[in-house]
C-alpha cells in the first residue's frame, strides 16, 4: 500500500503524558464525588476524549457532573505538564526521519495538545496540521476524527497509516479503513498491552521509537507484512 499520510495520535504516542493526564483526571473526578485511582483512568478512559468519559461517568452515577469539568480537567494537566511533560523517547527524530505528510489526530482539546507537544518541544515539528476530537461529533473508538484529519490532509483513508497507543485509537483507525501501526513504549503501558492493540486491529507492534522509519518503508514497499 504506497503511504500518502501518517496520522499520529499525541498521548502516548507523541508525548509520554498518558500517567500525567490520569492523575489530573482522577484528583478531578474524586473532587467532585466520584472516587477512582489514576490506574482506574488508565483503564477505563485511555484513548477515549474527555467528553465521552464525562458522558460514561454521568450515566453511571446518574446524575450531572459540572459544567466546565472538562476545562478542570484541562487545567489540572497543564500544571503537571510544565514540570513533568516529556517526550516520548526518540520520537523527534523518527519524526525527522519520515519524509511524508504527517498530522496530529488526538483525543485531547486544542489546547492541551497544543501545550503538550509545545512542553516537549515537538510543537513546530508538526502543527499546523493538527486536529482534535472536539471537532468532530464522536471521538475514538468512532472513526470520525481519523476521517475528518484525511480529508483536511487531502488523504485518501486507504493511503493513511496511524500511529496509535490505545486500543479505542485502534479501533477508529481501523474502522476509517486505515492501517494501523500499534505503539506500547509510553510509560503508561502495561505487559500484554501489544497484544490487545493487535487484537483491535493494529497490523503491528512496537515499543522503540527508533524502529518507526523502517516501519513505514516497510509497510509502504510490502503489505503482506500485515495480512
Amino acid at each position: 500500500m504506497p503511504v500518502d499520510l501518517i496520522i499520529f495520535d499525541c498521548d502516548g504516542v507523541l508525548v509520554d503524558s498518558e500517567v500525567i493526564s490520569c492523575r489530573a483526571h482522577a484528583d478531578v473526578l474524586t473532587r467532585h464525588g466520584y472516587p477512582i485511582t489514576p490506574e482506574q483512568v488508565l483503564v477505563r478512559f485511555l484513548g477515549v476524549s474527555e467528553r465521552d468519559a464525562r458522558l460514561m461517568v454521568e450515566q453511571e452515577i446518574g446524575r450531572k457532573l459540572p459544567d466546565d469539568l472538562e476545562q478542570q480537567v484541562n487545567a489540572a494537566t497543564l500544571q503537571f505538564y510544565a514540570s513533568d511533560l516529556l517526550p516520548i523517547t526518540h520520537v523527534a527524530a523518527a519524526i525527522g526521519a519520515i519524509d511524508l505528510p504527517k498530522c496530529v489526530a488526538s483525543s485531547g482539546t486544542p489546547e492541551k495538545i497544543r501545550h503538550g507537544l509545545s512542553c516537549a518541544g515537538l510543537y513546530d515539528m508538526l502543527a499546523p496540521h493538527i486536529f482534535s476530537a472536539s471537532q468532530v461529533a464522536r471521538g475514538k473508538p468512532a472513526p470520525d476524527l481519523f476521517l475528518f484529519a484525511a480529508e483536511h490532509m487531502k488523504a485518501a483513508p486507504e493511503r493513511c497509516l496511524v500511529i496509535e497507543d490505545s486500543v479505542p485509537g485502534v479501533t477508529g483507525a481501523h474502522a476509517a479503513g486505515m492501517t494501523v501501526l500499534g505503539f506500547h513504549g509510553g510509560s503508561h503501558c502495561p505487559p500484554g498491552h501489544a497484544a490487545r492493540l493487535r487484537a483491535a486491529g493494529a497490523g503491528l507492534t512496537f515499543d522503540d521509537m527508533r524502529r518507526l522509519p523502517e516501519l513505514v518503508r516497510q509497510v509502504a514497499a510490502d503489505p503482506e507484512l500485515l495480512a
